[in-house]
């Protein structure tokens, strides 16, 4: 029978004792000041957390990115007013490019107040530039830029940009490039400021050309359409649907009523109610 292999041990060889090193005198430690972290601003929210449009509204936006809305002007018109007046709700500040000439401030205004904001002091918060011809809305564009350092808002507005140059004098050689630069253009801000934009287009990518190819990366499309009762939203990245119906005329809605208020509760904005009935004579 074989005998096991031995292990054998690395041999260890004498090491000479080690001589201490003299000791030579040291400075007295000094503190260190650590730089404390910088804080970074956080960013107001976009809308206010009520009623609950505005949070549905919020999760349909991105720094950095666009979100396009599809849908008649008509139906848009009124929802835009309601976003104005909820960016500003909130704190922030709205810089609109408009090419439709479909802006009204008294009825922004009007917004405003039933959010509690002063109507001026909103109005105020808004940097509105309008264009009558798509020679104007192309240097607007190509200016947005200096005037988005200058003012800083938290919100980009782009509506209707393709509007004035599908009137009859455009042909389609001259509309497509001067449309594709524009969207070049809105890209590049997008990116550059991080800030959230909205487009609008009524009929979409077919309306813009050159958006697809060259606009903004889009977070989202919404696309706006009218129903008999009041305005359906679609969402295509959250596939999801949201009813706006019309509220009749003194009708008070639930945002009136915020926590548990007991006793009387004084409408924002609405008729008062009758507090006895009508006497007849006789």
């Amino acid at each position: 029978m074989a005998a096991a292999p031995s292990l054998a041990f690395p041999s260890v060889r004498s090491v000479p004792p080690v001589v201490p090193a003299p000791s030579v005198p040291t400075a007295p430690p000094t503190s260190v000041r650590v730089p404390r972290p910088r804080s970074v601003p956080v960013a107001p929210p976009l809308f206010p957390d009520s009623p609950d449009l505005f949070p549905w509204m919020a999760r349909r936006f991105a720094p950095g990115e666009a979100t396009l809305w599809i849908g008649p002007a008509r139906a848009t018109e009124s929802l835009l007013e309601i976003l104005y007046a909820g960016c500003v709700a909130a704190g922030g500040r709205l810089s609109l490019l408009e090419g439709a000439n479909r802006f009204h401030p008294y009825r922004i205004g009007e917004r405003a107040r039933s959010l509690g904001i002063d109507p001026g002091e909103a109005l105020d918060r808004i940097r509105l530039a309008r264009a009558f011809t798509a020679y104007q809305m192309i240097a607007l564009v190509d200016g947005w830029a200096r005037e988005v350092r200058r003012t800083r808002p938290t919100f980009l507005v782009a509506h209707e940009i393709p509007s004035l140059f599908f009137e009859s004098e455009f042909s389609p050689e001259e509309r497509g490039p001067l449309l594709a630069h524009a969207a070049r253009v809105l890209a590049e801000l997008a990116r550059s400021t991080r800030l959230p934009m909205l487009i609008t287009s009524a009929t979409g990518f077919e309306g813009f050309p050159g958006l697809r190819e060259s606009g903004p990366t889009l977070f989202d499309l919404v696309r706006v359409t009218p129903d008999p009762g009041g305005l359906a939203l679609e969402a295509y990245r959250e596939a999801t649907r949201l009813a706006l119906v019309h509220r009749p005329d003194g009708q008070h809605g639930l945002e009136e009523f915020v926590g548990e208020i007991a006793g009387e509760v004084t409408a924002w904005d609405g008729p008062s109610r009758r507090t006895g009935r009508r006497s007849r004579s006789g």
